[in-house]
């Protein structure tokens, strides 16, 4: 087993009852954390010297629809309404097995490029088993850390989710590589019949998986109290936006342990509403994070981190003005509590809390060097603000596993160039199955 001795780094461990960063060395055995204290020893180890820079457990994108990289920026004048009606309803059916595989082999590097070690793909485009083993395939070639979320596209109210094929994908690769976990990306309860949503979640349950859903405003269906009656909602419940949901839901699915996820750039652009950041912590709980679409904004998670807190900020000293009418006299929200929705919710609301999200003994070593000495960082006198702060890049290093995936501000991946241009004859080949804005015959 390799063994890595990261040392001169302050290092933000996110693990409770130590402080926000820290002059300790971290020492990576195999594909996991042994230690992390001063001064550890350094026998048959390779030292890495990380002076100048901090570490962070890996980011986690909690939600990203990857099949569609191969479409980016197309959307990015699109309110959520075209983006419905042209991606769904007029490309989604021409997507081919390779499409598949190249968007979400280059949407997964991207994303390690970024200092994500975890995603979250929400793959509802899985329109045959061909097409999700070729989504798998991508995300198992990039080597990133991933809870494949099986979908499929829209259907009717009272079709219930594949079950065969979630049963096939936990026989196959989805099910036994050591990066990979699967789950389900459901249509219910909002967009499903009582008793889809029903049958469609107690399967979930039965199996163990995280069973996610999107939820973008209005008010809950019948469907939602049918899940509450068969107790069906639970930790690996996973509400995505969350918009508009009435604070006494909002309560109920929080005491139940259910998990949120913001995509806080998109669900301000797209017009979905306002992200659920603020009643989630007026309830003592916290959002994790997603960047949810590359069609319509950059898949860069320290972005949305940012305007998630920028957001909330505003929203709280709004409210302190109206009530008071004066300032604020402190911040309502702090960097390392974004910080944790960037990494340690993002890890729960996958299932992977006992794994990622931390730097602590016996976690996966899933770590990111940020190179503070950067004209644009300097002088990083608060490490976690400067994390925060940080872009693409700032991002010199991404060990995923115990194994170094970006080293020196370049990413380790063979064939770039190659991949570009299958990228790019993919997106170009859709877009001519599109007729809206953005598109070559709009």
């Amino acid at each position: 087993m390799s063994r890595t001795l990261l040392r001169g780094a302050r290092v933000i461990t996110m693990t409770p009852d130590r402080p926000d960063a820290e002059r300790v060395d971290v020492l990576v055995d195999g594909d996991r954390i042994e230690a992390v204290g001063e001064n550890l020893p350094a026998a048959g180890a390779e030292v890495v010297d990380l002076s100048g820079r901090i570490v962070i457990p890996g980011l986690i994108n909690a939600h990203l629809h990857t099949w569609q990289t191969a479409l980016r920026s197309v959307g990015a004048d699109w309110t959520l309404v075209e983006y419905l009606t042209h991606l769904h309803g007029e490309c989604v059916g021409h997507y081919t097995p390779d499409d598949m595989h190249v968007s979400n082999l280059a949407g997964a590097l991207n994303q390690i490029n970024s200092g994500t070690t975890t995603l979250g793909d929400w793959c509802h485009n899985s329109l045959t088993p061909e097409h999700a083993d070729a989504a798998v395939e991508g995300l198992v070639r990039s080597g990133i850390r991933a809870a494949f979320l099986h979908g499929t596209p829209y259907r009717a109210p009272d079709i219930p989710h594949p079950l065969a094929e979630i049963d096939r994908l936990l026989d196959g690769p989805a099910g036994r590589h050591p990066l990979l976990t699967l789950g389900m990306a459901l249509q219910g309860p909002q967009y499903s019949t009582p008793d889809t949503a029903v049958t469609d979640f107690r399967a979930a349950a039965e199996r163990g998986l995280v069973a996610s859903l999107h939820q973008s405003g209005g008010e809950p269906s019948p469907g939602w109290e049918a899940l509450r009656t068969a107790r069906l909602f639970g930790p690996r419940t996973n509400v995505v936006h969350g918009i508009d949901l009435p604070e006494d839901w909002i309560r109920t699915l929080v005491d139940a342990g259910v998990t949120f996820t913001a995509t806080p750039e998109n669900e301000l652009g797209q017009g979905h509403g306002t992200p659920v950041t603020g009643p989630l912590l007026r309830l003592g709980a916290a959002p994790s994070l997603g960047t949810d679409v590359d069609t319509v904004v950059p898949g860069t998670l320290l972005t949305a981190t940012r305007i998630a807190l920028a957001h909330q900020r505003a929203l709280d000293h709004a409210r302190h003005r109206r009530t008071t009418g004066g300032h604020a006299d402190k911040p309502s929200v702090t960097g390392r509590q974004a910080l944790a929705w960037a990494t340690v919710e993002g890890a729960r609301a996958l299932g992977l809390a006992d794994r990622v999200g931390r730097i602590a003994e016996g976690m996966q070593a899933d770590l990111v060097a940020v190179d503070a000495r950067a004209l644009n960082l300097w002088p990083a006198h608060d490490p976690v603000a400067t994390v925060v702060h940080a872009d693409i890049a700032n991002i010199e290093a991404v060990m995923i596993a115990g194994r170094w995936r970006k080293r020196d501000h370049t990413l380790l991946a063979t064939d770039l160039d190659v991949l570009k241009d299958r990228l790019r004859e993919s997106g170009e080949r859709l877009l001519h199955t599109m007729h809206g804005p953005g598109s070559e015959q709009g």
